[in-house]
């Protein structure tokens, strides 16, 4: 239960932070608060739209949707299937941060404080899925 209350929580953080991100980019919150300026540069940047649609949009989705499958599987703690599915959606969510991160440390040459703290979260998220399909997918010892 514990991991999944983690996932939870952590998704439930990331959401805030990615729309605040894409509140940002639609013009409803005034400055960014990041203090270097990279922050502006990477949400500025050609590499901020994937597909056609904003990345904090994007991740506001993910962080939603890995919410609502943290809270099922709270319900529903011992059907693995939602184990496997937190741990597949956390895996997609883990690559797509992994590669907007050499996005940003490679091609942007800006690092955005928001994106690391999101790139934190999804790491911690991709663990705590781990461990609860771990736990889940581990036969129960007999005494």
């Amino acid at each position: 239960m514990k991991y999944w209350m983690a996932a939870a929580l952590l998704s439930l953080t990331g959401f805030f932070v990615a729309l605040y991100l894409y509140l940002w980019k639609l013009g409803l919150v005034g400055t960014l608060a990041c203090g270097t300026g990279a922050c502006e540069a990477v949400q500025l940047s050609p590499y901020s739209r994937f597909l056609g649609i904003e990345v904090p949009l994007i991740g506001a989705v993910g962080y939603l949707t890995l919410f609502l499958a943290s809270l099922i599987g709270l319900r529903r703690p011992e059907d693995r299937r939602w184990a496997a599915l937190l741990l597949g959606l956390s895996s997609g969510a883990l690559l797509f941060t992994l590669y907007l991160q050499y996005l940003e440390f490679f091609v942007i040459g800006a690092v955005c404080r928001w994106c690391l703290v999101s790139a934190a979260l999804v790491v911690l998220i991709f663990v705590a899925s781990l461990l609860a399909w771990r736990r889940r997918s581990v036969p129960a010892r007999v005494p």
